[in-house]
């Protein structure tokens, strides 16, 4: 039986995340605008937030992140990545369901932009519930999707 945890970020966990990030989503980046290694570089260095990142283990290992932002009237998931070793597993599943769950609970709303490219995260999300509600970015290239819970 696979454990799946979560443990907060810290600092020193910078790099694991940026290269976590080129492994997960690094075919995307490049489709739409490029990789640009130095680029990248200095983008992780400007958003890269310990404070509001988990590191998403699995049997102890870690293997992928999680940013999640709760706002006063809903929950936004602001990045989701799975090294592509441990993809395919049900963790992702395992990960949104849960917020999904946490959602309901909360009488809040569950919100997530995807890029246009990642067809995969995209049908996942839809599977899960989740709906599309907006195209946005510089040639809507991010998909904007939203699931909200039934009424109590």
């Amino acid at each position: 039986m696979t454990v799946i945890g979560l443990r907060p970020a810290t600092q020193a966990d910078s790099e694991f995340c940026f290269r976590l990030h080129k492994a997960a989503l690094g075919e995307y980046v490049a489709a739409i605008w490029g990789w640009d290694e130095q680029d990248q570089r200095g983008h992780h260095a400007r958003v890269f937030d310990p404070g509001n990142t988990r590191i998403v283990t699995v049997d102890g290992v870690d293997a992928g992140m999680l940013s999640v932002d709760y706002r006063p009237t809903e929950i936004y998931l602001g990045r989701i990545e799975i090294d592509p070793a441990y993809q395919g597993r049900g963790i992702g599943t395992h990960l949104i369901t849960a917020l999904l769950d946490e959602a309901r609970r909360r009488g809040q709303d569950l919100l997530l932009d995807v890029l246009t490219v990642n067809h995969r995260a995209h049908a996942l999300y839809r599977r899960l519930g989740l709906e599309d509600v907006a195209r946005h970015g510089d040639g809507d290239i991010k998909i904007r999707m939203r699931y909200t819970p039934p009424p109590r």
